[in-house]
């Protein structure tokens, strides 16, 4: 399977660590193709660099590693994403990281969805920091959650299995709008690490699931 991951940050970086070395191809996007070439290099496998939209071209599944405030520039670069699996990562944060920015009527997938009409829009990974997936995906031993929601029965199922053969813990939430929560999730998570002082070695998980 070839993913494509629009963005050349942290999580692009944690993304590319877990799903390269679970035998994906993976393309890294951006609108700067030097800088990720340049990130490209520093992994072993098959990881290759393009431009957003011959990543987007390229891919099976695309993931957008950007913040929430770049997702529209994003979406517009990425060309023809109709019948695409998107799996959104943005959580819409305040500037000062004090809380979501949008929520309760909406979430960012959300909105991400009404850029991408034809699209079929998975919310995914947005609870993790960084750093968990850079180390493997676990915290404490323990397979890091990664709690999706998506309307698409089919693209939910997909990713699903992609995030379970990667040796994370996949759980389906419920449709999109369960981004809602999932976000909130991903707020406190944030306020734990940062706020709190708690460091990004924590993710949410549940048991008996």
């Amino acid at each position: 399977m070839t993913l494509a991951i629009i963005g050349t940050g942290n999580m692009a970086k944690g993304l590319a660590t877990v799903f390269s070395r679970a035998g994906n191809a993976v393309v890294f996007g951006s609108r700067d193709p030097s800088e990720a070439a340049s990130v490209a290099a520093g992994f072993s496998g098959t990881v290759s660099a393009a431009s957003i939209r011959d990543a987007v071209a390229k891919a099976d599944i695309i993931f957008l590693a950007v913040p929430y405030s770049a997702a529209a520039e994003v979406v517009k670069a990425a060309g023809d994403l109709a019948g695409k699996i998107v799996v959104d990562l943005t959580n819409p944060m305040k500037a000062d990281f004090s809380g979501l920015a949008i929520g309760f009527s909406t979430s960012a997938a959300e909105e991400i969805a009404r850029l991408a009409p034809r699209a079929k829009v998975v919310k995914g990974f947005n609870t993790l920091f960084a750093s968990v997936l850079q180390n493997g995906g676990q915290v404490a031993d323990i397979p890091a959650t990664v709690l999706l929601a998506g309307d698409d029965a089919d693209a939910v199922t997909e990713v699903e299995a992609l995030v379970n053969s990667a040796g994370l813990k996949a759980i389906v939430a419920g449709p999109l709008a369960a981004s809602r929560n999932i976000e909130a999730v991903a707020a406190l998570n944030i306020g734990l690490g940062y706020g709190q002082g708690k460091g990004t070695n924590i993710a949410p998980t549940w048991v008996g699931i």
